[in-house]
């Protein structure tokens, strides 16, 4: 006798079951939604990517002008391995939108296919602050003002080869909107597209001041923790750990404030803070205020500021401690070393837990510029900078706001 396959004689026994008066039982026989779903090449309409899935970045993807990402909270993307032309990144094209709000239970997280972390989950269990480069980064493009040679109106981000014109940023609408992002975490980033070009974790090119930045967290990134090149977007609430190059990098005369942000040097970090200047005839000046830093004992550079290339701007309310006896804040260049005299860069309220073996806090802060054209600017420090001791810190970061942190879970800080 032929067999009958399941489905047919599950549903042949529920009929006969079913008197005249009984309504007939709906089954589902729909498949169950794949847990991860794969994403290339450019999203040209409004889209969201949903927490139910895992979104795998299989190469760039690029949302283009016009068009808006949703993310709901919780949501999972990974990144996979490649370089150069093949690294991985999500690129929020100038004119599109990323509206990807998480929250405290439920962050977004940016991480690598490597990472073994499922629904559900916040933090895997295989890798840790030493896996770098195994995926690209976040990268988000506006129409702000940025300062750049030969003074042109818009620029190719750094970091996507120069024949993809989705990576031109700048403009001169400084109050555009490139969405919203908070309680974003993103972690082992920084592939390589050519030698000494790596991605940033998060790269900011031109973003405006209507874009809503908070709650952002950057684990393990070979580059930069988060980059700024020009823009006026002024984010709150920001802990980098970790990062292969500087914490937080200022570039092209970026003119927002960036508010409460914890950076925690790793082992092969260079700066906690790198701030250059414009790099054509447009300057202007940035805000830092409530900034924690946190040395490593191993770091190769270690500093806790570099200022170089004409940056201007004020730094505020700065805790930092656990440095080497050999790190300093330092203006580099001729044209920051004369901003700092002519009062375009300006420091208040620094706190400082002095390293073994330093003994004095003007100390730290030194003029490496080719002229000396800042030679007070050690002994001026006296009148913003404090030696502290350890957790008797009045200034720095809020680091209450960081409780959601995979930084946090670690006790890094």
């Amino acid at each position: 006798m032929k067999k009958l396959p399941i489905l047919a004689f599950v549903l042949n026994i529920v009929l006969a079951s079913c008197t005249s008066n009984d309504s007939v039982p709906i089954i589902d026989v729909t498949p169950p939604s794949a847990t991860e779903a794969n994403v290339s090449g450019l999203i040209t309409e409004n889209t969201t990517w949903t927490n139910d899935k895992i979104w795998v970045l299989n190469s760039k993807v690029v949302v283009d002008a016009g068009v808006t990402l949703t993310i709901e909270p919780g949501t999972i993307i990974k990144g996979k391995e490649g370089t150069g032309s093949l690294a991985s990144a999500l690129i929020i094209a100038r004119g599109g939108k990323l509206n990807a709000v998480g929250t405290a239970t439920n962050p977004i997280i940016f991480t690598s296919v490597n990472d073994n972390i499922a629904l559900g989950e916040t933090a895997g269990t295989n890798l840790t602050i030493a896996d770098n480069s195994l995926w690209g980064g976040l990268i988000l493009l506006g129409k702000a003002k940025g300062s750049f040679s030969g003074d042109v109106n818009e620029f190719q981000i750094e970091g996507i080869p120069a024949s993809d014109t989705f990576g031109l940023y700048g403009g001169n609408d400084d109050t555009d909107n490139s969405g919203h992002l908070e309680y974003i975490s993103i972690r082992h980033g920084g592939a390589e597209i050519g030698a000494g070009n790596e991605i940033n974790g998060l790269t900011l090119g031109a973003v405006g001041s209507g874009t809503i930045i908070k709650n952002i967290e950057i684990v393990g990134n070979l580059d930069d923790g988060i980059e700024f090149f020009g823009g006026t977007v002024s984010p709150s609430n920001l802990l980098i750990w970790g990062q292969g190059d500087d914490g937080l990098d200022i570039d092209q005369a970026y003119s927002g404030t960036i508010s409460n942000a914890l950076i925690i040097l790793g082992n092969t970090s260079d700066s906690a803070l790198e701030i250059d200047g414009g790099e054509g005839s447009f300057q202007a000046s940035f805000t830092l205020n409530n900034i924690t830093l946190v040395g490593n004992a191993n770091a190769p550079g270690g500093k806790y500021c570099d200022l170089r290339s004409g940056a201007q701007g004020a730094l505020n309310n700065i805790y930092a401690y656990n440095f080497q006896t050999t790190s300093y804040i330092r203006l580099k260049h001729d044209n920051v070393a004369s901003n700092y005299v002519n009062n375009l860069i300006n420091f208040s309220n620094w706190e400082i837990v002095l390293p073994a073996g330093v003994s004095s806090i003007t100390s730290l802060f030194q003029d490496h510029s080719p002229t000396s054209l800042a030679p007070s600017f050690g002994a001026d420090s006296a009148n913003w900078a404090t030696a502290v001791t350890l957790g008797n810190e009045t200034v720095g970061a809020d680091l209450s706001v960081f409780s959601w942190t995979y930084a946090n879970s670690k006790g890094v800080y």
